[in-house]
């Protein structure tokens, strides 16, 4: 754990998924009676079985029966699996363990795999170590979205402005938050993440908001593989922003705290006055809004639904492959196609909004030309 945390720099997020993976690989030696270092691919086989089932070791399930409650996801299945491979590729190269050399195998990289790098001529001699056990992953299905009917019901469910009084009602911070996820298709973690000095608009020209990776949120939230990235906003998020700022300086904020280099997105009523936002507190918010807004919203959508809709939007208007990929902070284009190219082969979703509409406002065309 602490070769992740310092020498690879993972995320909380990894640290707890890989906890996890090996917590339950330590159950399973213990209910096996098998030292951790004297594992063999024999030994490894049932770990997937009582993965799948959640049964006890030893319990041989009858295949009409299915599996029980307690088993996991295929996903999770292989997220468990990875990391306790890595676990043993770790401790070979360090300690010189030899379970690892049980549990891969030697060859030719290029045998494996349908993907074949540009330049894969150049590395025909090369051998890596793979895994001997695999687990195979799902067809992903079409990534969830929210229609813009849907979106609209919860930006409305969080605050809205009233032309007459020219005052907002509801919560701006929440409206702000949903907003900016929606218009920017930042992860939840990147964020939350933000600062103040982080938006740049009231200064003339295109405004924007860069993602800048830091490491001193108290909830460990961060920037995905520390990618810096500039995002172009709309002036309608711009004034959205302005007017949460105002509201801030109304209750003494910029006295309490250094807003400029503060978090935007704080406590206000609840918990510590102006403490950063944690996840759990989003996630709180949202299962309220589900609650308020009914059927007006799917009984499934999360934070992350804003990213999915966001990527959908932009390619159903038109927009090009490399700019959705650079908004979105993917490392290649490639994993932006792997997860939204049916996008525009959906008739469905064609046909579900005017989607040249919902996006109009974005500043999708700097993205081109930065």
């Amino acid at each position: 754990m602490e070769f992740l945390r310092v020498g690879r720099d993972a995320s909380p997020n990894t640290v707890r998924s890989y906890a996890a993976s090996l917590s339950a690989w330590w159950e399973y030696l213990e209910a096996a009676g098998l030292a951790w270092d004297a594992v063999t691919l024999p030994s490894f086989l049932p770990f997937l079985t009582v993965l799948r089932t959640g049964d006890p070791v030893g319990v041989h399930r009858l295949p009409a029966a299915g599996a029980s409650a307690g088993g996991v996801a295929e996903s999770t299945v292989g997220l468990r699996v990875a990391a306790v491979l890595s676990f043993y590729r770790y401790h070979a190269d360090v300690h010189g363990v030899p379970v690892a050399g049980r549990l891969y195998r030697m060859g030719g990289r290029r045998a494996r795999s349908r993907y074949v790098r540009g330049l894969a001529h150049l590395d025909r001699g090369a051998d890596h170590a793979s895994p001997a056990v695999r687990v195979r992953s799902r067809e992903r299905g079409p990534a969830p979205v929210l229609t813009p009917a849907q979106a609209e019901a919860i930006l409305d469910g969080c605050a809205r402005f009233d032309a007459t009084s020219g005052q907002w009602s509801g919560s701006v911070r929440d409206r702000l938050l949903f907003a900016t996820l929606s218009e920017t298709g930042m992860r939840l973690g990147e964020c939350l993440s933000l600062k103040h000095c982080d938006w740049h608009v009231g200064r003339g020209g295109t405004p924007f908001v860069e993602v800048v990776p830091r490491q001193d949120h108290p909830a460990g939230v961060r920037v995905k593989n520390s990618r810096f990235r500039r995002i172009y906003i709309s002036d309608d998020l711009e004034r959205l922003h302005s007017e949460y700022v105002w509201q801030l300086c109304d209750t003494d904020a910029h006295r309490a705290v250094d807003l400029e280099n503060w978090w935007v997105f704080v406590n206000l009523r609840r918990g510590e006055w102006l403490a950063p936002l944690r996840p759990e507190t989003v996630y709180d918010l949202v299962g309220a809004l589900k609650r308020r807004l009914g059927k007006a919203v799917p009984a499934a959508w999360t934070p992350h639904w804003w990213r999915h809709t966001h990527a959908t939007a932009l390619l159903l208007a038109g927009a090009h492959e490399h700019v959705v990929m650079r908004r979105l902070g993917h490392a290649d284009v490639q994993t932006t196609l792997n997860l939204y190219g049916w996008v525009t082969e959906d008739a469905e979703l064609k046909t579900l909004a005017n989607w040249k509409s919902f996006t109009a406002n974005w500043r999708v065309l700097e993205e081109s030309s930065a």
